[in-house]
């Protein structure tokens, strides 16, 4: 403004135009004053307002940038110190990933304590599968990860003797299951046949025992439920589904109990010891089978009486 004023000074002829000049800018400049006045009095409030506003925001900015540059100053020192004290974190970060794997191993050691009790319930319920998984885990980690614990050797002996002898109980009781429990049912239909045949007092010649719709062991693989004729796919799958279960008695199916057994032999990689002992066997259980058969109908015959001599000897 002002290089203005004093060009317009300049470009004038004589001291009067400059004069003249000079006068007009003067009164414009009055003029102004005046009007900036007015306005300063009438925007009072307004301008007030304003300059107390941006007073506070300039306030603000400068007290962020105060704690901006603070919290830049506390960043590189911690960046220091922890620079310095990283092999001591380190090591500290070493010694809680030591110290959680020693709590695992100990919870493992209390639960692996108990098992011969826990091992003790299951056989006497009779629940063999929930029994080989807890023996055969017990055993996997006793000879694995807590091999180098010496307070664990007399339990590490028993467990392992527990599991070279577990397969002799789960083979007598599948043979037990696959030539005397099947049987029995023969015999006391053949009981009640008998009964009742005493009670209507019928002369017509004893029956032959229908065993055409007993649950055998082929019938229990040759089921729907297990498998299809040609499908060997299925039956494994349902193999790997059978489980225990802990609320019902394990030997209330004994087609589903038998399965258990062999999958227990299976966890225990006892299949071909099953498959010899079975072949060993089975004269010997046949020929049992054969006996008692002959003991029943010769029981249920002589308790018949008189009446039987009158009829044809029992079948």
């Amino acid at each position: 403004l002002a290089l203005s004023v004093l060009r317009t000074l300049s470009t004038s002829d004589d001291v009067e135009d400059r004069e003249t000049e000079k006068g007009r800018l003067e009164e414009a400049y009055e003029k102004c004053d005046r009007d900036l006045d007015e306005l300063i009095v009438q925007h009072y409030t307004e301008l007030t307002t304003a300059i107390r506003t941006y007073q506070s925001i300039t306030e603000r900015i400068t007290n962020s940038r105060n704690k901006i540059k603070q919290v830049k100053e506390n960043l590189l020192s911690c960046k220091m110190l922890l620079h310095c004290k990283r092999d001591e974190l380190r090591k500290l970060w070493i010694e809680g990933i030591e110290h959680k794997h020693v709590l695992n191993l100990l919870d493992e050691i209390e639960n692996i304590k108990q098992v011969p009790q826990k091992l003790e319930q299951c056989m006497a319920s009779k629940h063999y599968l929930n029994a080989t998984d807890m023996l055969v885990s017990a055993v996997d980690s006793l000879e694995g990860p807590l091999l180098q614990v010496e307070g664990l050797s007399d339990l590490r002996l028993e467990l392992h003797s527990k599991k070279m002898n577990m397969h002799l109980v789960l083979i007598d009781e599948l043979h037990r299951h696959l030539y005397i429990k099947s049987t029995n049912r023969v015999g006391q239909r053949s009981k009640e046949k008998g009964r009742m045949s005493s009670l209507v007092k019928d002369a017509s010649p004893v029956p032959l025992m229908d065993v055409t719709n007993l649950s055998t062991p082929r019938k229990f693989l040759e089921t729907p439920q297990f498998s299809t004729p040609g499908s060997s796919s299925v039956r494994e799958t349902s193999l790997l589904e059978i489980k225990d279960d802990t609320e019902l008695d394990p030997e209330e199916n004994s087609a589903v109990f038998m399965g258990v057994l062999i999958k227990g032999l299976a966890k225990l990689k006892k299949i071909p010891e099953t498959v010899k002992a079975i072949q060993d066997r089975l004269e010997q259980e046949l020929k049992q089978i054969v006996k008692r058969s002959t003991t029943q109908v010769a029981d249920n015959g002589y308790q018949r009486g008189e009446s039987v001599s009158q009829e044809n000897q029992p079948r």
